[in-house]
């Protein structure tokens, strides 16, 4: 019986996503796939940002760090909104002012042909590598959740069904449909945590005061970290959470192009305001999610964590035996085995559309990206059956690249390789951190066919300096590794400036 229910569930999730996809695309056309062609409220582009911005990762992840790094994550969330406080007030005006699709444009118009492809191509690879991680991720917890049912399938069978779902939805009305079912999505995803929080209280049998008190006497509510050498210093994650912000959302044509639907670069400001307050509830409820996890397992002697935060513990339901588990199989844990029907029903119906509301717009934006940045879609002529034909070849490519990619992770099966890489793809926003702030700031024209060799360098030296760092002196940059690449990008890109020509007598 549960297992028709949540089956069922799933059906009509689906079909509500497809009922979307139908109204938004059924007269659509490039304008609208590419640009909504201008016309979507802020409203719905604000509210639907936030769990493209939230995904999988958090919504399994945030919960489970409360165990090890505590709130600490709060100041992050503080950076992030400075961080989008300059993309309101400095990347919107010049997207609108420009009148651009895809945003790697500006850098043709500043540097030359090189810098906007390398801007381009950076985006691509960084946004196929997180997108496959992030349904990776998910299909793990789906695997699970599919063996809890009673049903064994092979990994690939939900991927690959998950993609081809995802391809179908997008395949006609694109970012115009993203908008409206990314909406959908985060609304899921912010119910089920919040559901979940409302169950575990009343499991708990404490009313708000005793929650409260609870709440400030624990270890795990601790905010503000002070150890310069460690990688969530209060400082540290400040700064680097401004410039993540700035990175994965106002450099990166995933976020931005949901931004560019807006009607006027006013209406795009106000949406990234009232984003910013939807994006703290969020994290907050999610930080507080992941408190209340804790103290229900350790108050049903359940759940079990060492002060050094690992190894977390947890009772398996059917053995009964205490089995160490990682942070970020906290919430699903507890969820299948332990917390009942309506909280498995909501956390499986959050994860998918956690993992959906980042699949489709990261599937639309590399499209997009592609078939504008590369194939030229808005100066080279074609018909436009051929124009239509070639943008759905363009997202089949890459939703059997994604498809490869997520298999070539389960393939290796290393968590520790995985982390590698994925934080590999972190590395690539740093040269567009150092393209963009050098094309903004410093009007001296570049040596564009020398672009690409220092935004391929820049990486390459970060890498040498936050590794020599950890191993020599026990100082971890963390999250710092972005503005560094950034800030040797930019110098890069100062050493290929022309010299400036000797001024007349």
């Amino acid at each position: 019986m549960n297992s028709l229910i949540i089956i069922g569930a799933i059906l009509v999730y689906f079909a509500i996503l497809y009922a979307i996809s139908w109204y938004t695309g059924r007269n659509a056309n490039e304008a609208d796939y590419f640009r909504g062609n201008r016309s979507s409220p802020w409203y719905v582009v604000a509210f639907g940002m936030i769990g493209a911005s939230l995904s999988g990762v958090t919504f399994i992840s945030v919960p489970g760090w409360v165990g090890t790094s505590h709130f600490s994550y709060l100041q992050m969330v503080v950076g992030y909104l400075i961080g989008y406080v300059v993309i309101a007030q400095v990347l919107i005006p010049l997207y609108y002012r420009e009148n651009l699709t895809s945003i790697y444009a500006y850098l043709g118009s500043r540097f030359g042909e090189h810098a906007y492809k390398t801007g381009a191509a950076f985006f691509l690879i960084s946004r196929v590598i997180g997108a496959s991680f992030r349904l990776f991720l998910v299909a793990l917890v789906f695997g699970i959740l599919i063996q809890k049912l009673g049903y064994s399938v092979p990994f690939f069978v939900p991927v690959l069904v998950s993609i081809a779902l995802i391809y179908v939805y997008t395949m006609r009305g694109g970012i115009k449909t993203v908008v409206w079912t990314d909406t959908l999505q985060t609304a899921c995803l912010l119910l089920a945590a919040l559901f979940t929080v409302i169950l575990i209280i009343q499991r708990l049998d404490v009313d708000s005061a005793s929650l409260w008190q609870m709440m400030k006497s624990s270890p795990y509510t601790q905010v503000f970290v002070w150890d310069w050498s460690a990688p969530n210093h209060l400082v540290k994650h400040v700064i680097s959470g401004a410039l993540i912000a700035i990175v994965m959302t106002g450099l990166d044509q995933d976020m931005m192009q949901k931004n560019l639907t807006c009607r006027s670069a006013k209406e795009s400001q106000k949406n990234i305001y009232w984003f910013c307050v939807v994006l703290v509830f969020a994290n907050v409820l999610f930080l507080c999610l992941g408190f209340l996890l804790y103290a229900f397992g350790e108050a049903q002697g359940i759940v079990s964590l060492s002060l050094e935060g690992l190894p977390l513990m947890i009772v398996d339901a059917v053995s009964g035996e205490a089995i160490p588990r990682g942070t970020d199989e906290l919430y699903p844990v507890l969820a299948m085995d332990y917390l009942g029907m309506v909280v498995l029903l909501t956390f499986t119906l959050g994860l998918i559309a956690a993992a959906y509301s980042s699949a489709d717009s990261a599937l639309t934006a590399l499209t997009t990206s592609f078939c504008v940045d590369f194939l030229k879609f808005e100066t080279k002529e074609r018909r436009p059956e051929e124009r239509d034909r070639l943008r759905k070849l363009v997202q089949l490519g890459f939703a059997g690249l994604i498809l490869v990619t997520i298999l070539t992770f389960e393939k290796i099966n290393d968590q520790s390789v995985i982390a590698s890489i994925f934080k590999v793809a972190g590395f690539t926003y740093g040269p567009l951190l150092g393209l963009y702030s050098f094309g903004l700031f410093w009007k001296r024209p570049v040596r564009d066919s020398l672009v690409p060799w220092v935004c391929i360098l820049a990486p390459v030296l970060t890498f040498g300096i936050d590794f020599g760092l950890t191993e020599w002196a026990g100082f971890q940059l963390g999250f710092l590794v972005l503005p560094l690449n950034g800030a040797l990008t930019f110098l890069g890109l100062w050493a290929i400036c022309p010299p400036r020509e000797p001024m007349r007598a």
